[in-house]
């Protein structure tokens, strides 16, 4: 349950009880039921423009989205956004790179909005402070709920990993 450790104790003994009584998989699959279409990078990057496109028109561009396989092993984050600094001619270029989790290939269209909604808001905001989660919420409504649900979703997929013949 490392991806919920932080939250109360009262919340904790519900996932631990969603958990022990084999309900965790039933409650996200009622919640969230369809799997999102977002399958190459191309598709992320037009994703990812349109809601850059809707709230955060002023933002610096984004150059490059792309799902990566090895963000929550090296990384242990869901999704990274990086400026990548080129010199071109006698100037430096920052180009900015949003890197998003493979294992959100398969997630419920939901999520996948939230690690992106997340990930624009650095664009305006570097650090994770009020300002930053009213702008999450700004462009997400419900964006907490998501970001638990996630959370939830990550916990799932942990226990179907350590259990033996379950995929």
């Amino acid at each position: 349950m490392r991806f919920v450790s932080a939250y109360p104790a009262g919340v904790l003994a519900q996932v631990r009880e969603l958990i022990d009584t084999g309900r965790l998989g039933a409650h996200l699959d009622r919640r969230y039921p369809s799997r999102h279409t977002v399958q190459t990078d191309r598709a992320l990057y037009e994703f990812t423009s349109e809601i850059k496109q809707e709230f955060l028109r002023s933002a610096p561009p984004v150059h490059k989205v792309a799902y990566d396989a090895r963000i929550d092993v090296v990384h242990h984050a869901l999704g990274l956004h990086t400026a990548i600094s080129r010199v071109q001619g006698g100037k430096l270029k920052a180009k900015k790179e949003i890197r998003v989790a493979s294992l959100f290939r398969e997630a419920p269209p939901e999520f996948l909005r939230m690690i992106v909604v997340h990930e624009l808001a650095h664009l305006k905001e570097s650090d994770h402070n009020k300002a930053f989660y009213r702008l999450c919420e700004f462009m997400e409504p419900g964006y907490h709920q998501l970001e638990f649900d996630t959370r939830l979703f990550l916990v799932r997929r942990e226990i179907d990993a350590a259990s033996p013949g379950t995929e």
